[in-house]
């Protein structure tokens, strides 16, 4: 477990957005679907990005929730491209929370999640090489 409070890294995030009461369970906690659904979100554009083109979601390792994130708390995820297959990425994505009223930051959970790069008919293809 993390401590209190941690250093968020100093890259740019690839999506920031703020928790909303539709994003909760009977709790009153954040989902961790949503939470899940975010990070998809940001890995699919690294995807995307790195794939030029469309690129789906096949699998999530290692999804970890750390700690819970709140109504209000802005949400910030990073990402970070693994590595490159023939026609599979991998990519680590870490989500952190930062209270609204707050400066102090946590890291709320981290997952790996492997993309495949596909064709307009959904058949896989491969990434492009010149990176």
């Amino acid at each position: 477990m993390l401590p209190t409070s941690a250093k968020m890294p100093d890259e740019v995030p690839v999506i920031r957005t703020i928790a909303m009461p539709a994003d909760t369970n009977p709790s009153g906690d954040i989902f961790g679907g949503w939470l899940m659904s975010q990070m998809d979100l940001a890995a699919g554009n690294i995807a995307a990005r790195r794939a030029r083109g469309r690129a789906a979601t096949v699998a999530v390792e290692a999804i970890t929730f750390l700690s819970p994130v709140y109504v209000g708390d802005e949400v910030t995820l990073f990402g970070k491209l693994l590595s490159v297959g023939r026609t599979s990425l991998r990519i680590e994505v870490e989500a952190w929370r930062r209270a609204r009223e707050s400066e102090e930051t946590r890291k709320v959970t981290e997952a790996i999640f492997t993309f495949v790069a596909i064709d307009a008919q959904g058949n896989s293809r491969p990434v492009p090489t010149d990176g």
